[in-house]
């Protein structure tokens, strides 16, 4: 499910489930997490690449194990998610992200959790909560505004198109794009740049770009839990497996 290769002080991470597609399951959630807690707490390792599949970087969350739940289920699922948004924002290591194919919902909000995003042409953004009945999460309310603005990100969390590799050049949703399949090794020259630079500067600055995404958490955690068990949600849900429309009462 989780792949880890080094290049020197480099650590590469591959989500590598493609049954899902590398859904953001709640395994996914907790491999991730617990890889990146042992990289925090390894001296040898200087920057981190993360990366998924050349068709998929993520899907986002995993549809089949969503659905009405206990409140206190709906909160413990949002504290995982936000114990790894949480590292990922205010580890002290830099992250390059590599996207090829689809990133989607809970897949795009883990990718701009990265402080550098590298696309290969095929890329393509799409928030896609809404259309499931379901607010943004995964800490994507403080990301996305951080990188394209708030008018922008609202364009694009509201609407949910999709958003192709050259405009998210264009738009600063992604730092670089490659022809195809170039992504990963872009991505792991950028973090080798990284791992050569001095530590401590990287650190504070990315302790202060995270000011702010504890109370987005706190709201998101909140709101979600709530919309977990809604009534759209369930049909959202329905309708995107049946592959129809949904008909949405803002229940």
């Amino acid at each position: 499910m989780l792949e880890e290769t080094r290049e020197s002080d480099v650590a590469l991470l591959r989500m590598n489930d493609p049954p899902r597609r590398n859904a953001f399951s709640i395994p996914m959630r907790l491999a991730l997490l617990e890889k990146f807690r042992a990289l925090e707490a390894d001296p040898s390792v200087r920057a981190v690449v993360l990366a998924g599949g050349d068709q998929y970087f993520s899907v986002g969350g995993d549809l089949n194990a969503q659905g009405p739940q206990p409140l206190q289920e709906a909160l413990d699922r949002m504290r995982i998610i936000h114990d790894l948004v949480r590292l990922m924002a205010q580890s002290s290591k830099p992250r390059v992200c590599a996207v090829e194919g689809w990133a989607v919902g809970g897949g795009m909000a883990l990718a701009l959790l990265c402080d550098t995003i590298v696309a290969g042409d095929s890329a393509r953004f799409k928030a896609g909560f809404g259309e499931i009945g379901l607010a943004p999460d995964t800490g994507i309310l403080h990301t996305l505004p951080d990188r394209v603005g708030r008018a922008r990100a609202r364009q694009i969390l509201f609407y949910g198109e999709v958003v192709e590799a050259a405009q998210a050049l264009e738009w600063g949703l992604v730092d670089c794009v490659t022809p195809a399949f170039g992504a990963q090794a872009e991505a792991l020259r950028l973090g080798h740049e990284l791992a050569r630079k001095p530590p401590l500067p990287i650190a504070l600055t990315r302790s202060v770009f995270a000011a702010g995404l504890d109370d987005v958490l706190l709201r998101e955690r909140e709101i979600q839990a709530m919309l977990l068990n809604s009534r759209d949600h369930a049909e959202g849900r329905a309708a995107f497996l049946e592959g129809r429309t949904g008909k949405y009462t803002g229940s």
